[in-house]
């Protein structure tokens, strides 16, 4: 891009911001990022009051109301939301019928994207966030099951979303500690911002396409492993560690080795956060007590070690990617489920976008600076 503006006289030109950084493009009530101070709100609640207090489906009713629910209305969302979770035959067939191979994230894309198809012709955006929402989980455990050799285990009409995922994904009923991290890593990742796939959910909900059109493209871009495969990529590097070294390895010397070769480790850093991520606090305190049930201890110590290595060297903190991973594999869960378990949670708060982005639409129409030669002659394809 440098080279070619050299010779672009850019007076006439908007100012670049490469990656739309700095740009405002909406006003939103859904959630505030304070980068400096490492302060999280969702509509109106910090981060930490929400962690140690509310559930997944609590946050989900605020984040689509402005609110908290009273008890007669969380109860109705529960109750919404557990009478949803089963799929139509049709997109179980397409999950049964994918290879074992395949990409959680794609089979989970193209399930959602199916969904449409089965809603109720006088079904509203509020009824297809409810159904999206109570069905994504089913959709990743019934794949996971299926690529695994295994029977899929139908979801149960009672229990909060982390507790009938679980069920659904071990085949057996998940203990109070369990389900009880599983919703707070919910919490934790539910709304963010004006990241990568919130834009693409509105940028698709600003042409006036369906609500639908617009999650399945946000998957699409939570996708990408600078978004939301980073705890995959995380794991995946303890993994690897362990793999070559053992539960003896380094993880200091292996740090700055990865340091010195320049090569990025991800987890670490953020585009707005310039101190500790506020989730990451919260993720870090259940790495270290999951990792001392599980008897991954070693994962846990490796982390704390890349993290003090990382702030000494780069004076660069973990994010939510970080921590999230072991807690994940700490639960029994593969890493390529990570994403899918990201996407679950981010469901309400792209739903979120959605609603608001309708309310007072307009088309999201940016410019691009033409930096490529003019009126060139047109030469005859014999003479090229």
């Amino acid at each position: 891009m440098a080279d070619h503006l050299q010779n672009i006289d850019l007076s006439e030109y908007p100012y670049i911001n490469r990656g739309l950084e700095g740009i405002v493009a909406f006003s939103t009530t859904k959630s505030f990022i304070d980068g400096a101070k490492g302060e999280l709100i969702y509509s109106g609640y910090n981060i930490d009051t929400l962690a140690e207090n509310a559930t997944f489906e609590e946050v989900c009713f605020l984040l689509w109301n402005d609110r908290l629910p009273d008890a007669g209305e969380l109860n109705e969302l529960n109750s919404r939301l557990q009478a949803e979770r089963e799929l139509p035959e049709v997109v179980l067939n397409y999950i049964r019928n994918t290879d074992k191979n395949s990409e959680p994230m794609a089979v989970l894309r193209t399930a959602v994207s199916m969904l449409q198809d089965f809603q109720p012709a006088d079904a509203v955006d509020t009824d297809h966030a409810i159904a999206m929402t109570a069905k994504m989980p089913t959709i990743i455990a019934a794949f996971d099951r299926v690529r695994n050799g295994l029977d899929v285990v139908a979801p149960v009409k009672k229990g909060s979303t982390a507790f009938n995922f679980l069920y659904m994904l071990n085949g057996e009923e998940p203990g109070t500690a369990s389900e009880r991290t599983m919703d707070l890593c919910l919490v934790l990742h539910a709304e963010h911002g004006m990241n990568a796939s919130t834009f693409t959910c509105r940028a698709v909900c600003s042409t006036e396409s369906e609500i639908f059109s617009a999650v399945t493209a946000a998957i699409g871009s939570l996708k990408g492993p600078l978004h939301g495969g980073a705890n995959t990529a995380v794991m995946n590097t303890l993994l690897k560690l362990k793999d070559d070294q053992g539960e003896g390895a380094d993880p200091v010397a292996f740090t700055l080795s990865k340091l010195e070769k320049k090569e990025k480790i991800m987890g670490f850093g953020h585009r707005v956060y310039k101190v500790l991520d506020p989730r990451a606090t919260h993720l870090r305190k259940m790495s270290k007590s999951l990792s001392d049930e599980t008897g991954h201890e070693y994962l846990y110590n490796w982390s704390e070690a890349m993290v003090k290595t990382m702030k000494e060297e780069k004076n660069i903190d973990p994010n939510v990617d970080f921590f999230s991973a072991t807690v994940y594999y700490s639960l029994g869960i593969v890493p390529d489920l990570y994403t899918c378990i990201f996407a679950m949670s981010r469901i309400s708060g792209w739903t979120a976008h959605f609603f608001e982005q309708k309310e007072n639409n307009r088309l999201i129409r940016p410019r691009a600076l033409y930096v490529a030669e003019k009126n060139k002659p047109w030469i005859p394809a014999e003479k090229r």
